[in-house]
């Protein structure tokens, strides 16, 4: 099947002003290979449009009346039947303190609602293709804040029992914000070796995607290891 067969990825726009969805949909509706399948003006909105409607990639508000785009993308990620459904956070503040909440509730990754209107369809391309999107320098500064403001102790979600030394080391490198190449020549491995190791992190994570991956890092101090043992 080449580009041209492929079947469009279906987006699902959710924000609480008319003319942000307008503007978002006029930007989707326009480009090759893409189509809107709908608007939602609040969470719950969402969450019902993702059930209908089943988007590929949802472009997810964070502040919004009735439920935010926290609570939405929970409900979504947690949902088995919108597996295939994949959440795009827009937010104003690179830092907003919201941001960290929506990735550990599964969110995909984030942009700024400034980003360039070419920069927005690329991200939503590498979300639908099943990556995460985590720009390495956004990354760094949102893992710098929130490991100052940790949250309450308590047990971890996830263990990296099973995990290998080498899966630890990709592991820690992906929560630095590198790239799958960038990893690959600091570890003078294939890139094609470097997926296989993603591959089966994930899965002994049951982590969703690479974002998810960088949450478990930092949730069962494996960050705090790597910077301590330096």
């Amino acid at each position: 099947m080449t580009m041209t067969d492929a079947p469009p990825v279906r987006v699902l726009i959710v924000d609480d002003q008319a003319m942000v969805r307008g503007s978002f949909r006029v930007l989707v509706d326009h480009t090759p290979g893409m189509t809107a399948v709908g608007e939602a003006a609040n969470g719950a909105e969402a969450v019902q449009l993702a059930r209908s409607a089943r988007p590929d990639v949802v472009l997810m508000d964070v502040r919004m009346p009735d439920l935010d785009g926290i609570e939405a993308t929970r409900q979504i990620c947690a949902d088995p039947a919108l597996s295939g459904v994949r959440v795009l956070i827009l937010t104003t503040f690179d830092l907003d303190e919201y941001v960290y909440a929506a990735l550990r509730a599964g969110a995909a990754g984030f942009l700024l609602k400034d980003t360039p209107p070419t920069e927005v369809l690329t991200a939503i391309g590498i979300i639908a293709s099943g990556e995460a999107l985590l720009a390495p320098s956004v990354t760094r500064r949102l893992i710098a804040e929130f490991a100052r403001r940790p949250e309450p102790a308590r047990p971890p979600s996830r263990s990296l029992d099973g995990v290998t030394d080498r899966e630890l080391e990709v592991l820690g490198l992906i929560a630095r914000g590198l790239s799958n190449t960038e990893i690959a020549a600091h570890l003078h491995l294939s890139l094609a070796t470097i997926k296989t190791h993603i591959g089966r992190l994930l899965a002994k994570l049951h982590a969703r995607d690479r974002a998810q991956l960088v949450i478990v890092a930092y949730e069962t101090g494996l960050t705090d290891a790597r910077r301590h043992g330096a």
